[in-house]
């Protein structure tokens, strides 16, 4: 067997005792309601948005995720509505996790410039998977070295799973400033194909926040006039925790009217040594007038599975902003990252 077949068993080993973790996207703050349900309507427009992963290009087996959402702000309720659908897929048992969503968020005025949003998402969640080709361990003559059986055959659970899900968080922000809490999976939907009672997905935590600064404008001549081109440095961080992994993800981004540039550390390794604990995080962004946002980024792996095993992980993000005045449609509301 190759060194990267094995690397992805240790992968499917370890998942099972871990009792399953969410998909990480590295571009979060561009996959808004996947972070934050409070994140709903935060633009003070209508967005549209899509995310798509592809992590370790360089196994055999390929590990997919993807999301696709949109969100309104409705100011004379104070609230925020949005649709949120994600999915993930890996090839090995050729297993797909959906859910869809619908989400709601509430604002509340603290002062001319702080507001405070409270989120919460209802979910129908589905988790299916095919064991036509897995060789149970009870299917092993070791003493022989024969497998009893065809494939597949010594599995009897259920293969498609379904249930209900909620998430909720909350958003504290200014004109410089933001902090949010989430937490997800409240009823911690089943996972286990064989023991679904006492087997199901942990919570997930996420806490994120940051400061932004305006530099100095800089000026843009259109052969009429001349116009400022926004410049602001920002840093933020993203700390997640579900079951007994944690994780905490360090960055800083820089936007030049419309050129988006940043980078982040992803750290804190779980005590389960899982590839990709530790990376990298290299983004390039652009944001046009036409309001329209795409951003791309690249996970360099740092930890001792290493780069060349698994090819890191691209990620691709794109989203449009509708607002009757173009002027607005720069993301003002809350100040964070773009990506």
């Amino acid at each position: 067997m190759r060194y990267r077949d094995w690397i992805f068993l240790a992968f499917i080993f370890i998942s099972f005792f871990a009792k399953g973790q969410d998909v990480q996207y590295s571009q979060f703050y561009a996959n808004p309601l996947y972070l934050n349900p409070a994140f709903a309507g935060s633009t003070d427009q209508t967005r549209l948005g899509a995310n798509f992963r592809n992590q370790w290009p360089g196994l055999d087996e390929s590990f997919i995720s993807y999301t696709a959402y949109a969100d309104f702000f409705k100011e004379e309720i104070n609230s925020g509505f949005g649709l949120i659908f994600t999915g993930s897929r890996e090839s090995f048992l050729q297993s797909q996790v959906m859910e869809a969503g619908l989400v709601y968020s509430y604002r509340l005025r603290l002062s001319e410039s702080d507001f405070l949003q409270f989120g919460m998402q209802g979910s129908f969640y589905s988790r299916d998977a095919l064991f036509d080709d897995i060789i149970l361990g009870t299917q092993l003559d070791i003493d022989r070295g024969v497998i009893i059986g065809a494939p597949g055959e010594g599995f009897e659970g259920d293969s498609r799973l379904r249930a209900f899900d909620a998430h909720a968080g909350i958003l504290a922000y200014g004109e410089r400033y933001w902090f949010g809490f989430s937490a997800f999976h409240l009823l911690e939907p089943p996972i286990s194909y064989l023991d679904v009672e006492s087997n199901t997905l942990p919570i997930r935590f996420n806490a994120h926040g940051g400061i932004r600064f305006d530099l100095a404008p800089g000026d843009i001549n259109d052969f009429f006039n001349n116009t400022d081109q926004e410049r602001s440095l920002a840093f933020a961080f993203n700390y997640k925790s579900q079951g007994s992994f944690s994780q905490l993800d360090i960055g800083t981004e820089f936007y030049f009217e419309p050129l988006i540039l940043g980078v982040w550390y992803r750290g804190l390794p779980t005590k389960y040594q899982l590839p990709n604990s530790e990376s990298i995080v290299a983004l390039v962004g652009i944001s046009l007038e036409s309001g329209i946002e795409i951003g791309y980024s690249y996970d360099f792996l740092i930890s001792k599975l290493g780069q060349t095993a698994t090819g890191g992980a691209h990620e691709i993000s794109i989203r449009y902003l509708l607002s009757p005045n173009p002027a607005k449609r720069k993301m003002s509301n809350p100040p964070g990252f773009r990506f």
